[in-house]
């Protein structure tokens, strides 16, 4: 099979497409097609060597999955070949998804909603999981709350305000100014352009001056320490970003504020609560460009480039490497 291989810890050049043999399914293992993958900033983090000592090299990266399954090992009840599905692989457990074939564990494996293409499953389940774990799970945000979104028109950001709003908060959130109106499309109710207002005025104008009841950061740099100026009493940070500068939370203190710092954990459950909000109509991943699976590395350079005009999500099509194997799909 066809897979982008990484080589070395570096720039996105480090990647190579390779032939390597295909996956056999283990026993509780699923075998999969890929038709599609997405691209994360968790992804370009593991390639220029953020994680040396989970990776080891030459490694297939890639951490969403939208496909077929193809063949079930022993002991696998809930699937069967044909069956449309899509998934998170196991992070740093085993090959990723930039390849034509993946084999994961049942248990964190869900049914493709029919409602979404490949293309869109694939751009959803990282962030999706990791919107839901950080909102439902660890924020516990509940109706009638409010919250505000650091970067509502990115990957993770442009799904948690979508699942926000469909929980029944009130929803903030920060963006650049050519992005006003597609967080307002996404059912933002305040969209703050940082470029323009400083986020902390506008959050205590828009609340008279109570703050929000959490704060879900998604962009790192002075996030957790100028949060708590947003905050009200008993309020909730939750960060998907590992921030490596010392942040001062002294502030923190008088809000009576608890922080929470998210890493997804995969399971199937998290895409059954996914796919009911998406075939409600509450749910719709953005998609802001699409590569094949050769051109992961330009995928790569353009999702790191600072302002690069990405909404949403920069999704990957896993090409079949021969025509036989298209026409079966």
């Amino acid at each position: 099979m066809k897979a982008i291989v990484l080589k070395s810890f570096g720039p996105p050049e480090s990647f190579e497409l390779c032939d390597v043999p295909k996956p056999v399914p283990q026993p509780g293992q699923v075998l999969v097609r890929v038709h599609a993958t997405s691209i994360n900033p968790l992804d370009y983090q593991v390639r220029r060597g953020d994680y040396p000592d989970s990776v080891q090299l030459p490694a297939i990266t890639g951490h969403d999955v939208s496909g077929v399954v193809e063949e079930i090992g022993a002991g696998v009840t809930s699937f069967s070949p044909g069956d449309h599905v899509w998934y998170t692989p196991q992070i740093f457990d085993g090959p990723g998804s930039y390849a034509e074939y993946h084999v994961a564990a049942e248990s964190i494996i869900g049914k493709k909603p029919h409602s979404l293409s490949h293309i869109e499953a694939a751009s959803l389940t990282l962030v999706g999981g990791t919107a839901w774990e950080a909102l439902v799970v660890r924020a516990a945000l509940r109706v009638g709350e409010s919250i505000l979104v650091h970067g509502g028109a990115g990957g993770v950001g442009h799904v948690a305000v979508q699942l926000a709003k469909a929980i029944g908060a009130r929803v903030f959130t920060t963006v650049r100014e050519a992005n006003l109106e597609f967080a307002r499309s996404l059912g933002a109710d305040v969209v703050i352009a940082y470029e323009k207002e400083d986020y902390v005025d506008a959050i205590m104008r828009e609340t008279g001056g109570s703050g929000v009841d959490v704060v879900f950061d998604t962009i790192g740099g002075d996030t957790l320490s100028r949060s708590p100026d947003t905050l009200a009493q008993l309020g909730r940070v939750v960060t998907i970003v590992d921030i490596a500068q010392p942040q001062n939370l002294i502030q923190a203190w008088g809000k009576n504020a608890s922080y929470h710092f998210v890493f997804t954990r995969q399971n199937r459950g998290k895409l059954d609560e996914l796919g009911a909000l998406i075939e409600r109509g509450q749910l719709r991943p953005h998609i802001g460009a699409v590569y094949s699976l050769a051109d992961i590395p330009l995928a790569h350079a353009r999702l790191e480039t600072p302002n690069n005009g990405i909404r949403g999500k920069i999704a990957i099509a896993v090409e079949p490497s021969n025509p036989i194997e298209s026409a079966r799909f």
